[in-house]
């Protein structure tokens, strides 16, 4: 369990030590995130979610207080995974590295199955969706400062706020995934890291980039 500040959930009612108590746990877990996914979190019991784990209803309750409980635990190991990417600036090729970031990101989040979850937890959860604003806010921060080192190297714009760029990479690495309900079509990263690229750098400087990343390559 983690030990992060932050932490979603307090102490569970039995955190097991042996080996098969542990499989239960997990199995349990599983199962809660099988059932949140398809039947949505207000319509899954914790009497449902033993029954697909194989274990019966008491089992549920040494391990777990409720299923919010659940749901918490689950979620806390992978905050950080549901947060839009962190880019890295001065890099050879920026468009490239961030695209990739992006399509990793986009897989992570299919792969969880997360995105109908979400909206009902931030809606009726506020302890959740205070959570993920403050996990935000970490990528937020982190964001901003490297960009300010890119700043402080003459590689940005200098007359644009930093801080609105930052959010202006976040919202559109955040609803990146979104493009395709929007626009119909599916979304091509590389163009979505380039118009992050071009909001932060001048077109000389991408040239310097690009012509550095290739001399690189032919050394």
């Amino acid at each position: 369990m983690s030990d992060r500040e932050d932490q979603l959930v307090g102490e569970f009612p039995l955190m097991p030590k042996q080996e098969r108590a542990q499989i239960k746990r997990d199995l349990l877990v599983k199962s809660g995130h099988e059932l949140f996914i398809s039947k949505g979190f207000e319509h899954t019991t914790a009497k449902e979610i033993a029954a697909h784990a194989g274990v019966a209803t008491g089992t549920f309750y040494r391990y777990f207080s409720d299923k919010r409980q659940l749901l918490m635990s689950l979620l806390e190991d992978q905050i950080e995974m549901l947060m839009p990417p962190e880019p890295k600036w001065g890099v050879s090729n920026p468009e490239s590295m961030l695209a990739s970031l992006l399509e990793l990101h986009d897989e992570r989040l299919k792969k969880m199955g997360m995105q109908r979850l979400l909206p009902e937890l931030l809606a009726k959860d506020k302890e959740f969706a205070q959570v993920l604003a403050a996990a935000k806010q970490k990528i937020f921060t982190r964001i901003l400062s490297g960009l300010k080192r890119a700043y402080d190297n003459d590689l940005t714009w200098n007359d644009l706020d930093l801080n609105t760029v930052t959010w202006s990479v976040m919202t559109l690495a955040e609803h990146a995934p979104e493009k395709m309900k929007q626009c119909g079509n599916q979304t091509d990263y590389r163009e979505v890291a380039k118009v992050i690229c071009r909001l932060i750098f001048p077109p000389d400087v991408m040239k310097k980039i690009n012509a550095n990343e290739k001399v690189t390559e032919e050394e």
